[in-house]
């Protein structure tokens, strides 16, 4: 039945002519053996065409080739996406490792001096019921207490104490931030402006968004327009060639123009994390307690992280790792990070015992030079002196040496610094004497007979010619980076007012500053502080493209 059957399709009409035989045709059934043409069979794998081939695939085998694919694609996408981000969880404040609240140190009960440090059964029983979280190290524990203790060297470190990391260590724990996506918080201290501003931001940031948050601005002097300071600060931010959201004039002791960085926050944080940026001591922890103690009134998850908020002293580098600050509903976390310490400050050349003598307290008010009430070794003669601050240099503290050159008789230098460092006038040909028998007891910082004797002086010096146009206004102002600035004014104001000749312009002001070698001196336009600011600042008449691409400024 079965021959029968397949001769029906074998039939000798669908079969090529070539290959049989005419006495092979036959109309009788039976089975007819054939032989494909060589070109024909070649098309066919060799093991298939003798019949030991593998069947085709099954549905079931399609599918599960499918799902190996697409599990494999997805983990290649998943290792691209690690390695495309870098992100650091040690950096970023890993879970898996405890750290102190306050400084953000890893805990450890090894080494009783180092930062991080916790008593051994403390940690044993906040270990047992899961509260490392809340655990403050013994070094903030100190610095809350007025402790001076330093922890950072290196380049931009401080002298002084026992040092657990370098200020590069600090500065590499920043590094992830260009390859994160998100929002930055550049703190600058109005102080000292220059000296704090940190020009190559971007090196750590990346392209991330930037709000520039102004500090201190309490401290300026008594009827300061903070119009004039933004419109200021602004257009030096331009001229450093950052480019920013907002500028914000801030005080987190008075939490004044706090309410306007939150605001800018909650607008622009989108969702991602937001980071806290700045040089040491420049008051990233205030600021950050500020910030929380506003938004605690209407934010319940602020309220509760202002338990556990980071520690402030004024020791630089009081911050030595990422803290994490769950301060926001919506999603994101506020970071606080370690300082950028920067060799150039003043800070970095002092003991640890006279930091807090760098550190204005309270608001500050200028101290006019020439006066009645200088202090110097022949005060009759320096108040008697026909031609004004020629021939006369004056100290201040230990720390900066001005030596007058050229000016004119009206030339006034006004002061703008901490309280803690006096101000010294004396004839410039008896100031090597003078420096080197007062260091340490009229010249301070340094303070103390070992500070003293390793003190190294006043190796950098600096030559500045200085034009002025218009003698109602300061020529310029010359700031001492980590420690404050001074203004020249051509003629001073009490000057002003009895001066009844006109003063020649053409003259040019010399001066000679010097300071220790790694402080950084910077020669700005007059910042508008006091009364006297409002009066002779000029705003810069801007077209209506160069008023758009402006950041604006609030306070």
């Amino acid at each position: 039945m079965a021959l029968k059957t397949l001769s029906t399709f074998l039939s000798p009409l669908s079969l090529p002519k070539s290959k049989f035989p005419q006495h092979l045709l036959t109309t009788k059934p039976g089975l007819v053996l054939c032989e494909f043409s060589r070109s024909q069979k070649s098309r066919l794998p060799a093991d298939e065409s003798e019949g030991t081939g593998a069947a085709a695939p099954s549905p079931g085998e399609k599918f599960l080739e499918r799902q190996q694919s697409y599990e494999a694609a997805k983990l290649i996408l998943k290792e691209n996406k690690k390695r495309k981000k870098k992100k650091d969880n040690a950096v970023k404040a890993s879970r898996n490792v405890a750290s102190c609240y306050g400084c953000g140190a890893p805990l450890h009960t090894s080494d009783a001096v180092a930062p991080g440090y916790v008593d051994p059964e403390t940690y044993e029983l906040k270990k047992k019921h899961h509260q490392l979280r809340t655990v403050l190290c013994r070094r903030c524990q100190l610095l809350s207490h007025g402790e001076m203790i330093t922890a950072v060297g290196g380049h931009g470190g401080y002298p002084g104490g026992k040092l657990f990391v370098t200020a590069e260590e600090l500065r590499e724990k920043l590094a992830h931030l260009r390859h994160e996506k998100a929002l930055i918080v550049k703190l600058v201290d109005i102080v000292d402006f220059h000296g704090s501003f940190l020009s190559r931001v971007r090196d750590l940031a990346g392209s991330n968004p930037i709000i520039l948050v102004v500090t201190k601005v309490d401290l300026l002097p008594r009827d300061t327009d903070l119009n004039c300071v933004g419109d200021w600060v602004v257009e030096a931010t331009m001229r450093k060639k950052l480019n920013v959201l907002s500028v914000h004039l801030t005080s987190s002791k008075s939490l004044v123009g706090v309410t306007g960085v939150i605001s800018e926050i909650q607008k622009e944080k989108k969702g991602r994390d937001v980071y806290i940026l700045g040089s040491a001591n420049v008051g990233k922890s205030a600021f950050i307690n500020a910030l929380l103690k506003t938004m605690a009134i209407n934010d319940p998850v602020a309220a509760s992280a202002q338990r556990y908020k980071p520690i402030q002293s004024a020791v630089p580098g009081t911050t030595l790792g990422p803290i994490q600050i769950n301060a926001f509903l919506g999603g994101g976390k506020l970071y606080d990070t370690p300082g950028v310490h920067l060799h150039h400050r003043q800070t970095a050349v002092v003991q640890s015992k006279d930091l807090p003598s760098l550190a204005p307290r309270s608001r500050l008010r200028g101290i006019s030079f020439p006066r009645s009430s200088v202090s110097a070794d022949n005060i009759e003669q320096v108040a008697s002196v026909e031609n004004g601050l020629n021939a006369f240099s004056v100290f201040w503290g230990g720390l900066v040496r001005i030596d007058v050159l050229k000016v004119l008789p009206e030339t006034c230098l006004t002061f703008y610094g901490p309280k803690g460092l006096h101000i010294h006038m004396v004839p410039t040909e008896k100031a090597d004497e003078f420096y080197q028998k007062e260091l340490g007891v009229l010249l301070t910082p340094p303070s103390g007979g070992e500070n003293v004797e390793s003190w190294k002086g006043l190796e950098s010096e600096r030559k500045l010619q200085i034009k002025f146009e218009d003698v109602e206004r300061p020529a310029c102002d010359i700031a001492i980076s980590g420690l404050g600035w001074f203004t020249v004014e051509p003629v001073g104001r009490s000057r002003k007012i009895s001066q009844s000749k006109p003063v020649e312009t053409t003259e040019e002001l010399i001066l000679v500053v010097r300071v220790p070698k790694p402080v950084e001196i910077f020669v700005r336009p007059p910042i508008p502080v006091g009364k006297a600011g409002a009066e002779w600042y000029q705003y810069v008449e801007l077209t209506e493209k160069e008023e758009e691409m402006r950041p604006k400024w609030y306070f």
